[in-house]
């Protein structure tokens, strides 16, 4: 059949980077943050994957569109048109979060090895981080998607083993479509973590620049006067991917959860300290072999997400100074861009040397991204609704209310979590 009649091999030109986006966005802290949600809480936080995913889409969809609209980068956007004293902070909030990830991501990767191989963990994490390291520079990002983002299909196993629990449909479908809350510190800092790590500063700055990589890469449109501006019909496809993307990493999110809740909280285990207790969520799909599928979907994730974590830095980092920069481009024509993902990296694997447990930073990581988010959110709104910067393409009023949605949200579970510490 042709390929432009076909309706799935067209759907499937048109996914790009917000399926990248949403592939990455069950990363190792999430997947980790998830599986603790449901472990100390059972199922009182499933309603968090229905609340986010508009709120996902539509943020994702305004990061998307400043690429594509202005032909910039965030952090390019924000030093042409706004003060250095809002560029600066920003990118600084960037770098600490997604150095703090990589650290957390590239541990998680090295302690779902450990499974199968019973090597030190923390003899693990530096040739890791070499090999990821070296994969991006003289490699292709694409090439390290084409590779390794099938592998999470593996977290797929959650959903099946989610039925095979045999939860009471009832109470799920209840804790689904009605919001639990709870004023306990434990609940509220879960909120935060889970807000943290699906609606992430880094997946802000990675896919408006993704949006101009494509443009430059794919389409040729290498000078600005070229990417700026958006046709309707690049509009269209935009959404489609931001859709799928979000949708895709909404489904494992929500699954983990209930896996989690159906088996590790019912059994008793609240409180989860390793990979392997991790593994034990998809006991009632595969038994034995359940640790074997967490492994290797926590491998998958974690060298998707790393990339792109360090990434996104790099692009932040070389847009704020005008470096050459672009995942497709030859190291020697963008040394300083390369050196900021292998810094970015270096000073994450010194992270892991702190001895500090695995699981336990990536739900961490999660919160400290559910602080830094908020206040990027409205950074990116404000950008989203400058004529100067968008032209006719600004926000609706629909777009600005569930956006503005988003930041209000996350902004009320970080004050609460502040404020109940303080209690």
């Amino acid at each position: 059949m042709d390929r432009q009649n076909n309706p799935i091999k067209r759907l499937l030109n048109r996914l790009g980077p917000g399926l990248i986006t949403g592939a990455s966005d069950d990363d190792p802290s999430g997947i980790a943050t998830y599986t603790q949600a449901g472990a100390s809480l059972g199922y009182a936080t499933l309603w968090t994957a229905i609340v986010t995913l508009p709120l996902m889409i539509v943020v994702q969809h305004i990061c998307a569109k400043i690429g594509m609209v202005s032909g910039r980068g965030l952090a390019s956007v924000l030093k042409h048109y706004y003060s250095r004293w809002l560029l600066y902070p920003a990118v600084a909030c960037l770098v600490i979060a997604n150095t703090i990830n990589v650290g957390t991501d590239i541990a998680a990767i090295a302690a779902a090895i450990n499974i199968f191989v019973p090597i030190p963990i923390a003899a693990m994490v530096l040739p890791i981080g070499a090999i990821i390291v070296v994969l991006q520079i003289w490699g292709s990002y694409r090439l390290i998607v084409k590779v390794f983002k099938w592998l999470t299909i593996s977290l797929f196993g959650y959903v099946i083993a989610a039925f095979l629990a045999k939860p009471d449909w009832s109470v799920v479908a209840g804790a689904t479509f009605v919001p639990h809350f709870s004023l306990s510190l434990e609940y509220i800092t879960t909120i935060v973590a889970i807000l943290g790590t699906t609606i992430s500063p880094y997946l802000f700055f990675w896919q408006a620049s993704e949006e101009v990589e494509e443009e430059i890469c794919i389409v040729g449109r290498r000078r600005l006067s070229q990417r700026k501006g958006a046709s309707n019909e690049e509009i269209r496809d935009e959404k489609i991917d931001t859709v799928v993307g979000m949708l895709f990493c909404n489904v494992v999110f929500y699954f983990v959860i209930l896996a989690a809740g159906s088996t590790l909280h019912v059994s008793g285990k609240t409180e989860i300290s390793s990979a392997a207790e991790a593994a034990q969520a998809l006991a009632p799909l595969a038994g034995n072999l359940a640790s074997v599928l967490f492994a290797v979907g926590l491998i998958g994730a974690g060298l998707l997400a790393v990339p792109v974590l360090t990434g996104s830095v790099a692009y932040a980092v070389a847009e704020t100074f005008d470096w050459p920069e672009g995942l497709d481009e030859k190291p020697r024509h963008a040394r300083k861009f390369y050196a900021v993902i292998a810094v970015s990296t270096i000073v994450g694997v010194l992270i892991d040397f702190a001895g500090i447990n695995p699981i336990s930073a990536l739900f961490w990581t999660a919160v400290i991204n559910g602080i830094v988010a908020p206040p990027l959110l409205v950074v990116v709104m404000l950008i989203s609704n400058n004529k100067a910067v968008m032209g006719k393409r600004t926000n609706g009023p629909f777009t600005n209310i569930v956006g503005g949605l988003a930041a209000v949200l996350m902004f009320a579970a970080a004050a609460g979590m502040i404020l109940t510490w303080n209690k």
